[in-house]
């Protein structure tokens, strides 16, 4: 059973077409890299597909049942969202902000049992935030508060994780790092990684699947092996593409 499906998902914003009837299938144990140019809509498109934004034609299906007939609460319990950009107009602590991430399970006016505690704060150790867990949020660097955010989608431990561009602002160690977390975790729990990135290779080093977005609603998806062509990322990227041959692994980069 799919864990998130769309059925000819149209999506347009200022009369620009994101995708032109998409019917996809996200299955549990998958990890998917979305990419595409600068300004393509990989970011309206995670949007679309949690909700957030409501403005399409088509269906989505959420455990093959429409999202459009779930609550909210019941949407932000089986799937988990990271933005691009985070927004803080109140001062909190870093702890009580990964805390959020439990708010789905809460009903009004409940607190945070210890057990929630401990997951944040064991989030927090997997993303090497755990000794700053009192300092406000608002006094963290970009990739201090990109971790952050990781953290509380970890602790809310969604069945469907949506992120977008996990992976900017980060140093390199905490690059692979947390994406190595996420597909594995995916992988050997049988959850959906779904995520929107810049690097090919990164892309093609940690996901299993892609979709990738050409531009005036067209797109390419399947598997990594199936869609990491130099053909397919030229007409993605509008600019040729060359595959270097390692030891391991392919390399791909601009000719």
């Amino acid at each position: 059973m799919s864990l998130l499906s769309t059925k000819n998902l149209s999506i347009e914003i200022a009369d620009k077409q994101i995708c032109n009837s998409l019917t996809i299938e996200f299955m549990p144990g998958q990890c998917w890299g979305i990419l595409g140019r600068n300004g393509v809509g990989k970011t309206t498109l995670l949007h679309t597909l949690s909700l957030l934004k409501k403005d399409y034609n088509g269906d989505i299906f959420l455990k093959e049942k429409n999202i459009q007939s779930y609550k909210r609460a019941s949407i932000a319990r089986l799937i988990g969202i990271q933005l691009q950009h985070n927004e803080d107009p109140f001062p909190s602590s870093v702890l009580d902000t990964v805390l959020t991430g439990r708010h789905p399970y809460l009903s009004n006016w409940q607190w945070e049992s210890e057990a929630d505690i401990e997951k944040a704060q064991a989030a927090l150790e997997t993303v090497e935030m755990k000794e700053l867990s009192q300092r406000l949020v608002n006094h963290l660097s970009g990739g201090e508060r990109q971790r952050v955010s990781l953290a509380t989608l970890m602790t809310q431990n969604p069945e469907i994780f949506l992120l977008d561009e996990p992976n900017s602002h980060l140093d390199m160690n905490y690059q692979i790092g947390l994406l190595k977390y996420f597909s594995s975790y995916a992988y050997s729990d049988q959850r959906l990684v779904i995520m929107t990135l810049h690097d090919i290779n990164l892309a093609a080093r940690f996901c299993s699947h892609l979709l990738l977005l050409t531009g005036e609603g067209g797109y390419l998806a399947g598997s990594a092996e199936e869609i990491l062509t130099t053909d397919n990322l030229q007409q993605t990227f509008s600019h040729p593409v060359e595959a270097i041959k390692s030891a391991d692994r392919t390399i791909y980069l601009p000719a």
